[in-house]
C-alpha cells in the first residue's frame, strides 16, 4: 500500500507503522498505546474501527486520541520554547501594538544582534498575522507575542 492511499481497514498495522516511523516509547512523550491510535486514526480508520481492533470501547479510544493529541501540542510548545530561549533574537510585541510597527521591531533587534531577516517588511507582517491566528485582527495585535529569529534568519511567532 503506498503511503497517499485510502486505509484499508485490514491491511493497516499500528506496529509496522510504529516500526516503520521509528516510534521508542521511551524517548516519546507518547504512550505506545496512544501512538498506535494516533497511527490507525491518521491512516484514516474511524474510532470505532480503532477500537474493535486493539479490543477496547469506542469511548476509550477517543479518551486515548485526544490525550495523544494534548501531548503532541505540549511537545511542540516546548520544542518552540527551546527554539525561543536558543534564537539570538527575541522580540515581545505587546497587545495593543500596530501590525505596521512589528517590522521596525523586529528588524532592530537583529540589527543588534547581527542577524539578518529574509523578510521585506510586508511579508514579515503576514508572517505574523498568518502565524499568531486570531490574535491580531486588522492591524492590531490583541495578545502579546514573542518574534524569534534564528540565526538563519528563520521567523518563528508563539503565544503565550
Amino acid at each position: 500500500m503506498a503511503d497517499d492511499e485510502p486505509a484499508d481497514d485490514e491491511a493497516v498495522d499500528a506496529d509496522d507503522l510504529l516500526d516503520r516511523t521509528g516510534f521508542d516509547a521511551g524517548a516519546s512523550v507518547l504512550t505506545r498505546r496512544q501512538a498506535e491510535v494516533l497511527a490507525l486514526r491518521e491512516r484514516g480508520l474511524r474510532q470505532v474501527d480503532v477500537a474493535d481492533r486493539l479490543g477496547t470501547s469506542r469511548a476509550n479510544v477517543s479518551s486515548v486520541e485526544a490525550s495523544a493529541r494534548e501531548n503532541v501540542e505540549k511537545a511542540r510548545e516546548t520544542v518552540a520554547f527551546a527554539e525561543a530561549l536558543a534564537a539570538p533574537v527575541r522580540v515581545e510585541i505587546p497587545a495593543g501594538t500596530d501590525l505596521y510597527d512589528v517590522p521596525s521591531r523586529v528588524y532592530d533587534a537583529c540589527d543588534e544582534a547581527g542577524v539578518k531577516v529574509g523578510h521585506t517588511a510586508p511579508d514579515l507582517m503576514k508572517v505574523v498575522g498568518d502565524a499568531a491566528g486570531d490574535a491580531v485582527q486588522g492591524r492590531e495585535v490583541r495578545q502579546r507575542l514573542f518574534v524569534t529569529v534564528a540565526s538563519d534568519g528563520a521567523v518563528r511567532v508563539r503565544r503565550p
